[in-house]
């Protein structure tokens, strides 16, 4: 293990695995009591989003080799040694194509979101803890290794399963339709009802409105996007279920369109309006945007931009530069600010 991999592991599994833990925490940080010295008020803090640390009691903050070498009292090479040793979860270092997992797999549990891993990937997508209820969280074991991702489920019951090194699909294959009512609350005075979230058959629709994306992510990211919405939402998982879409969308008086702007989504949206001519396309809003996850994403970067240069955050590097880096430069330029960032 050298210092990247050590420092992209989650900082907050890190601390788990020595027995420390938040004792508050949201979307974008997590606070601690210190792991260097008894103190009654949190002065420790995870910034979620970079995955670094600062200790406000000291003044001093870094990466989780920072950390660990402060912790240890130790060198670098003493931590990666000690890093190594360590059963630390990690994701599945597979390609990001799509590719059939195979027949021998076994789904070991299904749980609701709390790995910090999945968390922080969902915060890059850009999709806030209100998205959390339509997910879960699928670990499964293949020939012995055991992985873990977000699931979202279909209407079939199979899970389409997403991290940042796999996307693919578990057990059946089939579209996802979402009955979203806001007026709706959950246990948890959520306006969210999970139990009310996902359709087995198309025969208690919500609204005679539908909004019809390709991916999940999509899905989620509509949702953000717009705020508040009740209808009815019908989710591809893949345009090969472009058939099973087109028969799910019969008797709908409102059908919203916001597939993706490649080969494949703009069929996917023609074939759709031919049968269905008062259906709309939407797909003109993003259109410098390959799907409504990327623009989400790219719209939420530059509402950030004018306070990202006020606190005066250096350029990110190229990766051709990040290569070259030794753990001392990478502390350096990761805890540049820090403490303006945090």
């Amino acid at each position: 293990m050298n210092c990247k991999q050590f420092n992209s592991i989650g900082l907050e599994e890190v601390l788990a695995a020595l027995g420390h833990l938040p004792i508050r925490q949201n979307d974008k940080e997590a606070w601690y009591l210190s792991p260097f010295a008894t103190e009654s008020q949190a002065s420790f803090k995870v910034d979620r989003s970079h995955n670094v640390w600062y200790l406000f009691s000291e003044g001093i903050g870094g990466t989780n080799t920072d950390f660990m070498q402060k912790y240890l009292n130790t060198t670098v090479k003493g931590v990666l040694e000690w890093a190594s040793s360590q059963s630390f979860s990690s994701f599945p270092q597979q390609s990001e194509q799509i590719r059939k997992i195979p027949t021998e797999y076994r789904i070991d549990k299904v749980q609701e979101l709390s790995h910090p891993n999945l968390l922080r990937y969902l915060r890059d997508r850009e999709l806030s803890s209100k998205m959390y209820p339509y997910l879960k969280e699928i670990w499964f074991t293949i020939k012995d290794k055991s992985y873990y991702t977000i699931g979202f489920e279909n209407r079939s019951g199979g899970w389409e399963v997403r991290n940042p090194y796999y996307k693919g699909a578990l057990l059946n294959k089939d579209i996802s339709i979402l009955h979203i009512d806001p007026a709706v609350p959950n246990a948890n005075n959520q306006k969210i009802h999970p139990d009310n979230v996902l359709s087995v058959s198309h025969d208690g629709r919500l609204d005679d409105k539908i909004v019809v994306v390709e991916g999940f992510m999509d899905a989620l990211s509509f949702l953000e996007l717009k705020g508040s919405y009740q209808g009815d939402l019908l989710v591809l998982n893949s345009t090969s279920l472009l058939q099973k879409a087109i028969d799910s969308l019969k008797g709908y008086s409102e059908i919203f369109l916001f597939l993706d702007n490649d080969k494949a989504g703009k069929k996917s949206t023609d074939k759709i309006l031919n049968i269905y001519p008062h259906a709309k396309d939407f797909s003109h809003i993003y259109s410098d945007h390959k799907d409504l996850n990327q623009y989400l994403i790219k719209k939420r970067q530059r509402q950030a931009l004018p306070s990202l240069k006020t606190e005066g955050i250096p350029k990110q590097e190229s990766d051709s530069a990040k290569k070259k880096e030794s753990c001392k430069e990478e502390t350096n330029r990761v805890t540049k600010g820090l403490r303006r960032r945090m």
